[in-house]
């Protein structure tokens, strides 16, 4: 049949949903259970202020209104319109003058611009939300597009980078070559420019094997921030769940969908996994007196967490205004398509879920967690991805470490706030720092790869800024110095800022040098945060997530002291990765397994002696990790025993020099410096030139690996 304006229209298929061009038409499908009536609209031209036709879905199986248009092709320009009631009380949200973008498209074209006529209700209205607005939003909404999902993938294939031999770093698209004045000028800043030749050797250099972006879904920058002349630079603001930002693209008519998908088979053919940062936990439509975008549109209660007291309001799990639903049918099958569709048509290997327990929340908050993660843990398209949790959210049980479902990873806050306050010079820190560096085992079953360590991400202080201020300066972000943690367990060692004492200047190098290489030691997974290595400063702004500017870009001009930050940080990757002591499969046992009577780990005071209770309970400043080179129930993903050498890994948190009796080994005390925080240009990994016995002296704020060799 025809529509009213003469466009061929038949009945189509009601899944997939979205818009499915199968090589000769377009298939339409949306759910909208409430909903009186579904309008798909057409576009001449990305930036045709109106539609040049809408056509009445008149097909319904259930839920979901579908239609088959025989003569669209990729590239088609599209939106709806849902009519229904709008009965904000009752959760219901219709407004048919709204174009809203499709929750399944592929990619979007032309940028949202802020206007009243989004809001389904009258700006500004006595009534507030319970008005209703007419107006057209249409001149100001995204395209949904049309996508060709065909990609010449070749041999590609996920490097599959076991646990124990993942190093994360954790960057932004833009923000990681947007200043690299060795990648093509018109590669930085996008997806091209992440997987260009520079930018990948220098992760290579740096023994990274999974890529953790920043989120790259389609997102909207708030109101507030485009009336401050700002953007919402990390993404946390999602529009679209299945489409890559066309930001980070050459262009915004499908070229995102292409370039995604180069830049992932590069990093792959360089050993390089991909992990999506991802946000599921809200959209872009915020609370009660948000906009009309998307989903509230098609079913305000069936895609969000309404108050079951009054559905007028949203539970507000997320700070963000509103919280994604996935226990109901239509939430959990979009989340759970979009996870799929990025695995399977994208390629990517992983994903960091952005306050995940939000996604194990129900309607009603009586009822356990679990649902979502029970789908996704037999769901087998997923079965080989990384899954990684942010533990916490808003919602009243803030943090639900130890509680996700085997296989998932977890970011380790608790490790990052006590490396933090044992090397700012906290005097009660041995006994959770033991803990921390042999894998946070009091905080998980399954084994040290379980905690995603870090001592810095994209939210908060850069390496630089934790050891150069005490106090966030965050005036720039329009917020008076509001927004960002108040609590840093941070240090400035002596002056707030940038100054030109030197004495003060050399401190905070080794400071630097302690936290990273401390991060690079410790049982567990590492994530690294882009640019620590080369000394990067947001110059005390610990929130900058409204800064896409230079502020926030990685500058790769290196002065002195950054070169040699760097080449350190390569010695590190070097020691990580030919020594198997440092990623273990396994928690330490506190024996070999070869009735030696030998210990896999041992904790040591500064005489020599192992700590007793009464040490651990003393607290200090000063500890000593020996972690033997070999157990005979450790092995690798093949089932071959690990060895290699024993480890020595001395740290001073304190400000006085200590000597340190080093322990025998097969009779001797023999040891081979492999890094120093003190004199990082004399550690030498390759020649092992450095020997020391018997004893060395640990300055104060330092930290020293000695190596043993095991015997053949």
């Amino acid at each position: 049949m025809a529509s009213g304006s003469g466009t061929r229209i038949w009945p189509g298929r009601p899944a997939p949903l979205g818009a499915t061009w199968d090589g000769e038409g377009v298939n339409f499908a949306v759910s909208a259970a409430h909903a009186t009536g579904v309008e798909l609209c057409l576009f001449e031209r990305r930036d045709s202020p109106f539609e040049s036709e809408r056509i009445a879905l008149s097909e319904r199986a259930g839920d979901v209104w579908h239609g088959y248009l025989p003569d669209a092709r990729p590239g088609c320009l599209y939106g709806f319109r849902v009519d229904g009631p709008w009965a904000p009380a009752h959760g219901l949200r219709f407004n048919r003058h709204k174009l809203l973008v499709d929750p399944y498209a592929k990619a979007l074209a032309r940028e949202l611009v802020w206007d009243d006529s989004l809001y389904g209700y009258t700006v500004g209205a006595q009534a507030a939300d319970l008005s209703f607005d007419e107006r057209d939003s249409a001149p100001f909404m995204p395209r949904s597009l049309v996508v060709e999902t065909a990609f010449s993938w070749g041999d590609d294939a996920p490097p599959r980078v076991p646990w124990h031999r993942t190093v994360i770093y954790e960057a932004h698209v833009r923000g990681l070559s947007r200043l690299h004045p060795d990648v093509p000028e018109a590669m930085r800043g996008t997806y091209l420019g992440m997987a260009s030749e520079p930018i990948v050797e220098h992760l290579r250099a740096l023994g990274v094997t999974a890529l953790e972006l920043l989120p790259v879904q389609a997102f909207v920058s708030e109101r507030r921030l485009v009336q401050m002349g700002l953007v919402n630079s990390w993404g946390y603001n999602t529009l679209g769940f299945f489409a890559p930002d066309a930001r980070y693209a050459s262009g915004d008519l499908g070229q995102q969908v292409g370039e995604f998908k180069t830049m992932v088979k590069k990093l792959h053919k360089a050993g390089i996994e991909v992990i999506l940062d991802v946000v599921y936990n809200h959209t872009a439509e915020g609370d009660h007196l948000g906009p009309n975008l998307c989903m509230r549109g098609f079913d305000n209660s069936a895609y969000y967490h309404l108050n079951p007291e009054d559905k007028r309001y949203y539970m507000n799990y997320t700070g963000c205004g509103n919280s994604l639903d996935t226990s109901t049918p239509v939430g959990m099958r979009l989340v759970m398509d979009s996870l799929r569709y990025w695995v399977s048509e994208m390629h990517v290997d992983g994903f960091r879920f952005d306050l995940a327990p939000v996604l194990g929340r129900r309607s009603d908050p009586a009822e356990p967690y679990g649902m979502f993660f029970d789908v996704v843990r037999q769901e087998p398209l997923l079965a080989d991805v990384k899954l990684i949790a942010e533990p916490w959210d808003l919602g009243g049980d803030v943090n639900r470490l130890r509680r996700f479902p085997p296989g998932w990873a977890e970011w380790n806050g608790a490790y990052r706030d006590c490396v933090r306050r044992f090397w700012r010079g906290d005097p009660h820190e041995l006994a959770e720092l033991a803990s921390r560096l042999s894998g946070s085992s009091d905080l998980y079953s399954g084994g040290p790869n379980g905690s995603i360590n870090f001592v810095t991400c994209h939210d908060g202080y850069t390496l630089h800024d934790l050891v150069s201020y005490e106090q966030k300066h965050n005036l720039a972000n329009g917020e008076r110095n509001e927004d960002g943690h108040n609590d840093n367990c941070s240090r400035n060692w002596g002056h707030e800022g940038e100054t030109d004492d030197e004495g003060i200047n050399a401190l905070r190098e080794r400071m630097k040098r302690n936290l990273i290489a401390t991060l690079a030691l410790s049982q567990g997974v590492p994530m690294f945060s882009a640019g620590d290595e080369l000394g990067r400063t947001q110059r005390g702004n610990n929130n900058a997530y409204c800064q896409d500017n230079e502020l926030s870009w990685v500058n790769w001009e290196l002065t002195p002291r950054q070169a040699s930050l760097l080449a350190y940080c390569r010695r590190l990757s070097e020691v990580h990765i030919r020594n198997p002591a440092l990623h273990r499969r396994a928690f330490f046992h506190g024996h070999l397994g070869d009735g030696s009577g030998l210990r896999d780990v041992r904790w040591i005071r500064p005489d020599g002696a192992d700590m007793t209770e009464a040490d651990w309970r003393r607290g200090g400043h000063v500890l000593g990790m020996l972690m033997h080179g070999e157990a005979a129930d450790e092995q690798d993903e093949r089932g071959r025993p690990l060895r290699g050498d024993s480890l020595l890994l001395l740290l001073n948190g304190g400000g006085d020099s200590v000597g340190f009796r080093l322990p025998e080994l097969q009779g001797t005390s023999e040891w081979t410096e492999l890094i120093s925080s003190v004199a990082p240009e004399r550690a030498d990994p390759e020649g092992r030139a450095v020997r020391v016995q018997t004893e060395v002296a640990l300055p104060g704020h330092s930290l020293l690996l000695l190596a043993h060799e095991t015997p053949a």
